[in-house]
């Protein structure tokens, strides 16, 4: 149906099956290349579809934000999360 040079820059996503099975609808997306899809696809999408890598974050580091969260209030904490 389309000619796409490279199947990396096809993006599908919110899919849902109907009842009864049989039919999914979902939504679509096709780049003209890779390039195009890394620059305006969510980070999320790019690691779904192998082209980014997800940064893990250890447990301590998670659970050590965390309570030092706890000891800001207010518009400060989210102040504080954006800056690490």
């Amino acid at each position: 149906m389309y000619e796409v040079k490279d199947p990396n820059a096809i993006f599908v996503f919110k899919f849902r099956t109907h009842f009864g099975g049989g039919k999914s609808t979902g939504f679509g997306l096709i780049y003209d290349s890779v390039e195009n899809a890394k620059k305006y696809e969510p980070k999320y999408r790019l690691i779904r579809n192998g082209l980014n890598t997800k940064v893990e974050k250890s447990r301590k580091q998670l659970k050590e934000r965390k309570n030092r969260a706890k000891k800001i209030r207010g518009v400060k904490k989210v102040e504080y999360a954006m800056s690490l």
